[in-house]
């Protein structure tokens, strides 16, 4: 009798579930039920005509909406939300400038492979094509940017879209999907059903490695005497970092990291060599350069990593492995291709055993060579050196906040002087190199780890892209530390003129900037200002100690340039800006 009942409570639940999965909804109220049951907890957004139904149900139902001031700082935000939490960053936008306006950090979340769901709203189904007001074809912009885009024309079909761009946003190789709902359809109602299974036989990606193309690369470490791992961002969206850790130390193998993967191994550990590329460790990148076997697990071989093809890895056998063929053998050539997921990988190379080579003597060298050419800049006075900048603000997080930047100088100085030790601490902008990325990104990424100290790292002139956002700190009292690096110029391509264009520094320069610590007070916001060297370290704790949100306006060296440095049409043993550690 009681196991009959159960069975009855049992049935009438899965009756009550059949009908809340399949009961009739607006398309908007479909959007809003499919995020739910996706586990979407905030969206970043900006609401406009042609999104208006969904934003009512947004409104109806509750859920956390983060409105920005500018639709990128909403998209960069769903970025480094994506970035630290490593579930889908989700944006809502409206249609025409609403929608071009996300373009950029689309186009940068494609580069860097970020999980990204866009909704972008559409004009009427029977205006498309008519030039309509606020009308853009987003179909057409971003099928080159994203990794699918959907326009829904049946109400019907809206609960399948929702489902298939999650999967696709998240499987293989994570990347942004676009799904742009016309005005029509978000008002219709249909039948939601969110129960049926994604479907998609076009699209399988590959997961589990071959296992002989494993064993090839086990093998290969019998003859290996300088072997190397590449470690890429792959290795973070695959959560592989202790398997990593795990291969690496089973076989005696050193690790470098891409800019987009630091944090996948240690940054304190005895075989990692630092980061690598044209502004990488001259230790990482001579590894590379002198090594007989590259492994490279997770990273594109993009052209900052390589410096000149002609002279990468000259006398290495490369294994490559990727969950994106189209990676393998794109730009370097590779002996051994490995088709799969980073973590199953590693999880069955250790699983491997081998009689590798003896690289006690390869460590050693590496070891004296790190050892005798440091990372190196020299003090001077009480001008604040902005890589004692990167040092101190590691020192006072003891290493543990998740870190966002722009890009430029800043983003390198981040790189090379703050040692992340854990996955999921460095949120940049690598393949795009997108200012204004930074600080909406340490929005997202707060909203993602709430207890974690965030810091973005910015540029002058990149926090001025994206300052708009300080009023989601005022708002929200979100505690994200702003730190300006500020020298007063865009300091990358200050760099490049001077170094390759006769110091002519055609607009460049700032002769005039805004008082940062009255902006940040005209939000009701901490700020705070330092000039000399011998106060940065106390202003830094106070920073870190203050419950809310702070900005810093922190003046640097004006002319300090980022070494070492690989130039154009140079490989990555032919670095400047080198010293041994008796000249730093």
């Amino acid at each position: 009798m009681n196991t009959k009942w159960k069975a009855n409570e049992q049935n009438e639940q899965n009756h009550q579930s059949k009908e809340e999965m399949q009961r009739e909804l607006s398309g908007s109220g479909m959007v809003i039920e499919a995020l739910r049951r996706e586990g979407v907890d905030v969206i970043f957004g900006y609401p406009g005509g042609a999104i208006l139904p969904t934003y009512d149900e947004i409104y109806k139902t509750g859920i956390h909406h983060v409105l920005a001031r500018h639709e990128q700082g909403a998209i960069h935000a769903a970025e480094g939300y994506a970035r630290v939490s490593g579930k889908p960053g989700v944006c809502v936008v409206t249609s025409g400038p609403g929608a071009t306006n996300v373009v950029t950090g689309i186009a940068d979340a494609m580069m860097d492979s970020l999980p990204l769901v866009v909704i972008t709203g559409q004009v009427a189904s029977t205006l498309i094509g008519t030039d309509a007001f606020q009308e853009a074809d987003m179909i057409g912009i971003t099928m080159p940017i994203t990794k699918h885009n959907f326009q829904v024309r049946n109400v019907e079909e809206l609960p399948r879209i929702i489902k298939e761009a999650f999967h696709i946003a998240t499987t293989g190789r994570p990347g942004p999907v676009l799904i742009d709902l016309p005005k029509d359809v978000s008002l219709t109602t249909g039948m939601f059903d969110y129960d049926k299974e994604v479907n998609l036989p076009g699209y399988q990606p590959t997961i589990v490695p071959n296992r002989l193309q494993i064993k090839k690369v086990i093998d290969s470490l019998k003859e290996a005497k300088k072997p190397v791992i590449l470690a890429g961002a792959g290795i973070l969206h695959a959560h592989a970092a202790e398997e990593l850790y795990a291969f690496a130390k089973k076989y005696r193998i050193p690790v470098v990291n891409t800019l987009l993967g630091l944090g996948g191994f240690p940054g304190d550990d005895e075989l990692f060599l630092g980061m690598a590329g044209m502004h990488g460790t001259y230790t990482a990148n001579m590894a590379i350069h002198e090594s007989d076997l590259l492994i490279n697990i997770g990273a594109r071989f993009d052209d900052r990593l390589t410096g000149n093809l002609e002279f990468f890895a000259p006398n290495a056998k490369v294994a490559h492995i990727d969950i994106d063929p189209a990676e393998i053998g794109k730009n370097i050539p590779t002996e051994i291709p490995v088709v799969g997921c980073a973590k199953q990988a590693l999880e069955m190379l250790n699983e491997e055993e081998s009689q590798q080579g003896d690289t006690s003597a390869w460590i050693a060298k590496l070891t004296e060579m790190k050892n005798e050419f440091p990372l190196w800049y020299e003090e001077d006075g009480e001008t604040i050196k902005p890589q004692n900048l990167i040092e101190l603000i590691h020192e006072v997080t003891n290493g543990d906040a998740i870190v966002t930047t722009d890009v430029g100088q800043h983003q390198m100085w981040s790189a090379q002087f703050y040692r992340f030790n854990k996955p999921n601490r460095w949120v940049t902008s690598g393949g795009l190199g997108t200012m204004g990325f930074g600080f909406p990104a340490a929005i997202g990424a707060q909203f993602a780890e709430p207890k974690s100290p965030v810091v973005a790292v910015l540029g002058d002139a990149g926090f001025q892209m994206t300052a708009q956002e300080l009023s989601i700190l005022q708002e929200l009292n979100l505690p994200v530390k702003i730190v300006i690096v500020n020298n007063a110029s865009l300091g990358m391509v200050r760099q490049w003129q001077q170094l390759f264009h006769g110091e002519r520094y055609s607009n460049s320069l700032f002769p005039i900037q805004p008082n940062f610590t009255k902006l940040a007070e005209a939000y009701d916001i901490k700020g705070m200002r330092v000039d000399h060297l011998s106060d940065l370290k106390s202003a830094l704790e106070e920073m870190m100690a203050h419950p809310g949100p702070v900005l810093m306006d922190i003046r640097v060296a004006k002319e300090e340039n980022v070494y070492p440095m690989i130039s154009p049409g140079k490989g990555q043993h032919q670095m400047e800006g080198v010293k041994p550690c008796n000249e730093s």
